[in-house]
C-alpha cells in the first residue's frame, strides 16, 4: 500500500500533515502513555465517599417530593411517577412510556423541584460511575498512576481522542465535575505545569474568515464577549450587563458550530425572534464571519469535503443527502470543521515542538497530557519556570495566524491547582 498511499498524500497536499505531525505524534504520545499521570488514591476515594453521600441525600430528597420511593435509574418507573402519579407536563413519547432525558428534565426543572432533583442525582451517579470508580480501576498498581491510551484516528475533525479513562469528557462546566481533577496530581516533588490557549477556536474563526473586526478585538486585547455583546446590542463596553454578556458569549462560541436560531433560543431561554435578531446582528457586525459562512458551505456542496490550515480534509456526505435535515447538519460540519480541525492541528504542531524541543535540552521534566486546548508537563522543581516558558513560546509559536494566539499558564500540585 505504501507507493499508493503516498501518492495520494502527496496529490491531496497532506505529505506535511503526516511527516510533520501525525507520525511524529505517534511517538510522542507513546511517550505520554508510558509516563501516565499521578492518582492521588486519597482524594479519589474521598470523592468517592462525598458524591456516595451526596447520591444518597439527593435520592432521599426525590422520594419525598414523590411521596415513595422507586428506581430512579428506571425510565419506565420515573415516567409512571413524574407523569402518572404526579401529573407534571408530558414531553416526547418512547417505546417504553414518556421521554425522562435531559431535555424533558430542563424544561420541567423550571417549575418542579423534582425535576432539577433528579438531574442532580444523575450528575452525582455519572460522575461516580464514569470517573471515580473507573479510576480505582485503571490504576497502575506498580506506577500508582493512570495510564490513558490516546487515539489518534477516531475524531472526524482530528482532535485527538482517549480511553481508560476518556480525558477529552472530564466534566469542567459544574463545580463537583471540576473538583475530578484535583485526583491527577505531581509525584514527588514535582508540579504539573499547565498552558491552555486563549479562546483559540475563535481566533483560528478570526483568522479564517479574514474578519477584521474580530482580528481588531483581539488585537486590543479586548474581551472578545465584550466586545461583542457592545457591538450587536449598539451599546459602550461599560455599559454590557453580565447577562448580555453570557449571550454574546453563546452567539459566539455558537456560529463556531453552525448554531441555528431555534438551538440559540433553547440555550438562552429567550423567543426565537430574539435568536434571529442576535444572530443577524452578530453577523452584520461580523461581515467577514458572514461571508466565510456562506462560502465554506459553497465550497463543501461543490468539492464535497472542506480542510484545515494544514489541509486536512473532512469529506462531508451529508451533503449528498435527500433529506434536508442530513444535508442541514452536512452545512453545519462545514463551518465547524475547519475552525475545530485547525485548532486541533495546531495544537499537535505544539506538542511536537514542545517535546523535540524537551529532548534537546535533555530536561527531565515530562510531556504527560493533552485535553482539547491544554497540554501538562510533570516537571522537576528546578524546571518549572523553564517548562513553562517553554511550553508558552511553543504553543504561541506553533503557527502564524493573523490573529495572534495567547497561551495562559499555570502551576500547581495538582491539575484542579492549576486552573
Amino acid at each position: 500500500l505504501l507507493e499508493s498511499l503516498e501518492a495520494e498524500l502527496a496529490e491531496k497536499d497532506m505529505e506535511e500533515l503526516y511527516r510533520e505531525i501525525e507520525e511524529p505524534l505517534a511517538r510522542i504520545l507513546a511517550s505520554m502513555e508510558l509516563s501516565g499521570v499521578r492518582i492521588d488514591p486519597e482524594v479519589l476515594r474521598q470523592m468517592g465517599r462525598e458524591l456516595t453521600e451526596k447520591i444518597l441525600r439527593t435520592e432521599e430528597g426525590i422520594f419525598k417530593l414523590a411521596g415513595q420511593a422507586f428506581n430512579i435509574n428506571s425510565p419506565k418507573q420515573l415516567g409512571t411517577i413524574l407523569f402518572e402519579k404526579m401529573g407534571l407536563p408530558k414531553g416526547k413519547k418512547t417505546k417504553t412510556g414518556y421521554s425522562t432525558d435531559a431535555d424533558t428534565l430542563e424544561y420541567l426543572a423550571a417549575d418542579y423541584e423534582i425535576a432539577g432533583r433528579i438531574l442532580e442525582y444523575r450528575q452525582y451517579a455519572k460522575l461516580k460511575s464514569t470517573y471515580v470508580d473507573a479510576m480505582c480501576n485503571l490504576v497502575n498498581p506498580l506506577t500508582h498512576r493512570i495510564h490513558t491510551i490516546f487515539k489518534q484516528d477516531v475524531t472526524t475533525t482530528g482532535r485527538l481522542s482517549s480511553i481508560e479513562p476518556n480525558l477529552q469528557n472530564i466534566p469542567v462546566r459544574t463545580e463537583e465535575g471540576r473538583k475530578i481533577r484535583r485526583v491527577f496530581t505531581a509525584q514527588g516533588d514535582k508540579v504539573l505545569v499547565d498552558a491552555d490557549y486563549s479562546q483559540i477556536e475563535l481566533r483560528v474563526l478570526s483568522h479564517i474568515a479574514d474578519d477584521q473586526a474580530m482580528q481588531e478585538a483581539f488585537a486590543n486585547n479586548m474581551d472578545i464577549h465584550l466586545s461583542t455583546a457592545a457591538k450587536v446590542f449598539g451599546i459602550l463596553p461599560e455599559d454590557v450587563t453580565f447577562e448580555q454578556r453570557s449571550r454574546a458569549k453563546a452567539v459566539n462560541f455558537g456560529i463556531v458550530y453552525g448554531i441555528g436560531e431555534f438551538s440559540l433560543s433553547e440555550d438562552l431561554k429567550i423567543s426565537m425572534k430574539e435568536a434571529k435578531k442576535y444572530i443577524e446582528d452578530y453577523l452584520a457586525h461580523y461581515s467577514g464571519v458572514a461571508s466565510f459562512m456562506k462560502n465554506i458551505v459553497a465550497s463543501a456542496y461543490e468539492n464535497g469535503y472542506v480542510e484545515t490550515i494544514l489541509n486536512r480534509r473532512r469529506y462531508i456526505d451529508e451533503l449528498k443527502s435527500s433529506n434536508k435535515q442530513v444535508r442541514m447538519f452536512g452545512e453545519r460540519v462545514a463551518m465547524n470543521a475547519p475552525i475545530q480541525g485547525s485548532a486541533a492541528d495546531i495544537i499537535k504542531v505544539a506538542m511536537v515542538k514542545v517535546y523535540k524541543k524537551m529532548k534537546e535540552m535533555n530536561l527531565q521534566s515530562k510531556l504527560i497530557l493533552q485535553v482539547h486546548d491544554e497540554l501538562i508537563i510533570e516537571a522537576v522543581p528546578e524546571e518549572t519556570d523553564l517548562t513553562a516558558k517553554l511550553l508558552k513560546d511553543c504553543m504561541e509559536e506553533a503557527v502564524q495566524l493573523k490573529t495572534k494566539l495567547t497561551v495562559d499558564v499555570n502551576t500547581g500540585k495538582s491539575w484542579f491547582e492549576t486552573k
